[in-house]
């Protein structure tokens, strides 16, 4: 008997430690605070303005060439003009504005159609107290039989500049002579000069600045 009670007293004793050890085992599990419940991926963030869209820079176009100022051709004059001496040749030159220079320094007259040069001539110019002016002036009036009522004096094919009377006209164009500020040509290159400009045409006169054969560069 005693060693039976011993036995099951025993096998009681593991009962009861397993029990007590589930018994400390569930406390502890219960004794565990309960898991912080899961919190949102990301934080909500304040909306944002949109962002202007970024501008891009815009450069400004050039401004447009002016096709009458732009040299295309120069004549080729083998050798030196002399005074009452000219050059005409528009054979194959399309029509085209048209613009005259004139450089007191060479004592030169081209005249250009379109950009290309189709007569060039030795003038007289005004001296002294009787100056040519300078700058660009449009023609203002044409009168092939001009007479001038300053002088007197016949002014074949002429073209007014200015106001007071300077203007571009047909000339004996000797060696020596002057004028009183006007531009005196040959009288047959002034025939042909008349018949191809119209009033408003520029001229441009200058002092020894002479006209640039570049391309799409404006005569200055």
């Amino acid at each position: 008997m005693a060693a039976g009670i011993g036995a099951a007293g025993v096998r009681m004793g593991a009962k009861l430690l397993v029990c007590a050890a589930l018994v400390a085992i569930a406390v502890k599990v219960a004794d565990r605070p309960a898991p912080a419940p899961a919190t949102a991926a990301a934080t909500a963030q304040p909306a944002r303005a949109p962002q202007p869209a970024k501008q891009t820079a815009v450069m400004p176009a050039p401004p447009p060439v002016d096709e009458r100022f732009v040299v295309k051709r120069i004549l080729d004059i083998p050798g030196p003009l002399d005074h009452g001496d000219y050059v005409w040749d528009d054979k194959d030159v399309p029509a085209g504005p048209m613009v005259i220079t004139i450089d007191l320094k060479a004592q030169t007259l081209s005249v250009f159609r379109g950009g290309y040069e189709i007569g060039a001539a030795v003038i007289l110019y005004g001296a002294g107290d009787k100056p040519s002016p300078l700058g660009t002036f449009p023609i203002t009036e044409k009168d092939r039989h001009h007479v001038s009522n300053l002088y007197d004096a016949p002014m074949p094919y002429m073209l007014r500049l200015t106001n007071d009377g300077v203007s571009i006209h047909g000339s004996d164009v000797a060696w020596g002579a002057a004028t009183h500020g006007c531009i005196g040509v040959p009288t047959k290159f002034a025939a042909l000069l008349f018949d191809q400009v119209k009033v408003g045409d520029p001229v441009i006169i200058t002092d020894g600045k002479m006209m640039e054969l570049r391309a799409n560069t404006p005569a200055t």
